[in-house]
Formats: C-alpha cells, structure tokens, sequence
C-alpha cells in the first residue's frame, strides 16, 4: 500500500518506520529541510530502541523516502496521515494550526481520492474541522479517519508492532476495509482493530492517558501519606497491583510524570471540559498532584542542605523524563534541576542519552559527564530521577568512596533499602522510611 506520512517527529517517523518495514512504500514529509537532510545522511533525530535499524533498512530497499515535497507525497499515495505537532498553547488548549495548516495545502494538491488519517493527538472536533477545511478548498473526495497513537516513548517500535489495540475512527465500511488491511500484518495473533466514529477515537485517546497519569499520581498522593503514617509503598503496591480488577500497570511512586504526551493531553482535556461547561476535576487534582510531587521532591533535597547551597554539588543520574529515550520535554529532573540551580547548587549530571537535550533545556547551566561514576566525584549526594536499566544494581562500594558523604535520593525506588542500610547509605526514597546512618 502508498502511505504519505506529513510531520516527521517522533510518532510520525515510528508510523513511517514500522509502516515500511510492513512492506508498504511510504513517503515521509515534513517542512524542515534541515531534518530532512539529516534523515537521507541516515541520522536519527530521536532515540528509540530499534528504530535506526528499521529506518535504514527500508530507506535502503527503497520503501522509505524523506522529501520536503508535499505534493510528491500526495501524489504517491493512497493514504494521508498527519503525524504534526499539537502544542499546548497559553491557555492550555491543544494547538492544532500545524495540522489544520497541513490540511489545507493537502486539499490543494490532491488531485485524487485520498484517505486522510490522523495520528496527532488533537482535541475533540477536530475532525470536523479537518473536513471543513479541505471541502471548502476541494471537489475532490477523500475520507477521513480519526487513528489516534498508543505508543509509550522507550517502547514505540514493539508497541508498533505488537500493538494493544488500534482505533480507527471513520463512519465509512469501506475505509474500515482499507484500514483493517493497512493494519492485518501487526494482527496476526489475534485482531485488536476497534472501529468507532471520530469523535469517540479523539475522546479514547485523550481519556487513556489521563487514565494512566491518573494512576501515577494515585500512587504519589499515596506515597506521601505512606511517608507520614510509617507504611512502605513498595509494599502497598504490590498489595494494590494484585487485585485483577486493579492490576499493576503504572502504579509505580516516583518523582513525577513528564514527556510530551500527558502533561499536554491533561492540559487539553482539562481546556476542552471548561469550553463546553464540564470541569474535568479529576484531571485537574492529577495534574497538581504531579506538581506537588516534584516540588515536595525538590524541597526535601534543598531543605537538607539549606544553609550551605553555594557549597554543594549534586550528581544526577537521569535527566529524561523516562528511560529508554531521549525526551526531556516537561522532565521531572528539569523541573527540580531548575530548582537547585535557583539555590546555586551545582550539578554534575550523567544520561546515557538525554545530556545534550538537557543541558540545552538547562542553558548549559549544568556539567554533564559521559559515565555515571564520574558524575559523583567530590559530590555531596546522588539524586536519581530516571530508571535506566544501568542505575540499577550499580557498585555502591564505588559510589560511596567518590561522593563526599554516602547519601543517596532516589526519585524511582530503585533500591532495596536493606541493600543500601548495609552498604553504609543514607537513602532518602519515595513513599518508604528513610534510612538513616
């Protein structure tokens, strides 16, 4: 099948990807030259597991071309998607100009029927719009399908390829055929396709997501009271998650929630209740329970060394908002990161691949370091705000003859309190008692 994917950032290049790995020939657009450019030269803007490989490989057999050329892409396929960004504006909005943009300069180039399909998260209506515009600038006829994205950064490419479920949002049987067939290679254990109308597909994904963030934040509201009454979350988690009705599923405590998905989506479904009169309140208290933990996080860090800011240097070990990427967009570690910095602590900071997104989110303000162990030399603590695989079962033997004082604040609870009683640490975590030496 022609595929067409426009706006080549993360979940556009990951649909692009796995789409041509399925053997269909898809063109990919985007209005940055310069991205462009990097792309043919073989180089990958983000960092995901398994994603250069697919990339190249179809870009190599000839089922995967980059072009700034919109048209071109158009006319090369049968199916449209928009993969665009949808910041969020001032007022918390989702901003959908890129693909109502988008939309109108496909509706002046296409010259034949076309699917136009939406990947980009988009508030509830959007749709409509969509259609509008392209009808007022087009006799020509097209479809459109609401096929909302369910990929976890870190993840994207087997989420892709081994997907949950697949929503498509069209009231037309025979887009659910073409669909259904785009989608049968990534089927075949069993069909997860679920069809529906586009305001229902638009309303899923921004529900999904508020749902898990929800569970976060349900967990760290938790984890405070846990802290005050003597209770180990680890324990209350682990009693929660095995409830079938529950599950386990993201009810892990930690600093916070971050990326570029569910601090925008809450925001937008949170603008979207207001507009039509419905006040999202759970939304709401989810969004400032995860404010309040990472300033609570923050807080304990600085009232610990208060007095003494301008003489203490912090070693941090994460700096994406998760492992196994590169984002930092709304990152947990930022945020506090820009706290201590306000107090005029330093910062030696070490991620296996989110340092340079970090320090230029940072203004440079931070040294960051190309192995974790080298970040705590002559540190007064370490600080852990990601959950990379590497942090966790390292040498505290080691850690603990490079810092100055053997303290460690764990934003993941990535440790056995036993394992770090034993190794001689004071080891500050989530929801748990401290351990004191």
């Amino acid at each position: 099948m022609q595929i067409c994917v426009v706006g080549i950032g993360y979940v556009g290049l990951v649909t692009a990807a796995c789409l041509a790995e399925a053997g269909n020939t898809v063109v990919c657009v985007d209005n940055d030259s310069e991205k462009i450019a990097r792309l043919k030269d073989g180089v990958i803007p983000i960092y995901e597991a398994g994603l250069a490989e697919i990339v190249k490989r179809n870009e190599k057999l000839g089922r995967l071309e980059f072009t700034t050329n919109l048209k071109y892409g158009i006319d090369n396929s049968l199916i449209i998607f928009l993969a665009v960004g949808t910041p969020s504006a001032e007022d918390g909005s989702a901003n959908i100009s890129a693909i109502l943009s988008v939309s109108a300069d496909i509706a002046e180039n296409m010259s034949d029927y076309r699917i136009i399909a939406t990947k980009s998260t988009v508030p509830v209506g959007t749709h409509q719009k969509v259609m509008d515009i392209i009808k007022s600038k087009t006799n020509t006829p097209f479809d459109y399908v609401s096929n909302p994205e369910f990929l976890k950064e870190g993840a994207a490419v087997e989420d892709f390829m081994s997907p949950d479920r697949i929503i498509i949002g069209t009231t037309n049987p025979e887009v659910h055929k073409t669909m259904k067939q785009l989608y049968s290679p990534f089927m075949r254990k069993s069909s997860r396709i679920l069809f529906m109308d586009p305001v229902s597909a638009e309303m899923a994904k921004y529900a999904a997501n508020t749902m898990l963030a929800t569970r976060i934040s349900f967990m760290n509201e938790i984890s405070v009271l846990c802290e005050k009454l003597g209770a180990d979350i680890e324990h209350v988690r682990r009693g929660l998650g095995s409830d079938s009705r529950i599950g386990s599923a993201f009810l892990f405590p930690g600093v916070g929630f971050g990326g570029s998905c569910f601090p925008k989506d809450i925001r937008a479904l949170i603008h979207t209740g207001d507009a039509n009169g419905v006040e999202m309140t759970i939304a709401k208290s989810v969004q400032q329970v995860n404010l309040n933990q990472q300033e609570r996080f923050a807080k304990r860090i600085t009232d610990y060394f208060a007095g003494r800011y301008d003489q203490t240097t912090l070693a941090v070990w994460g700096l994406a908002f998760k492992a196994k990427t590169n984002d930092v967009r709304e990152s947990p570690a930022i945020h506090c990161i820009k706290k201590f910095l306000d107090c005029k602590i330093m910062i030696r900071a070490y991620d296996p691949e989110a340092a340079s997104a970090a320090k230029t989110a940072l203004d440079g303000k931070i040294e960051t370091l190309e192995n974790g162990y080298d970040a705590l030399e002559n540190a007064d603590a370490l600080v852990i705000f990601t959950d990379w695989q590497e942090f966790r079962n390292p040498d505290f033997e080691l850690i603990a003859t490079k810092l100055k004082k053997a303290v460690i604040f764990d934003g993941r609870n990535l440790y056995d309190p036993k394992v770090v009683k034993t190794a001689g640490f004071e080891y500050y975590s989530i929801g748990r008692a401290p351990i004191l030496s």
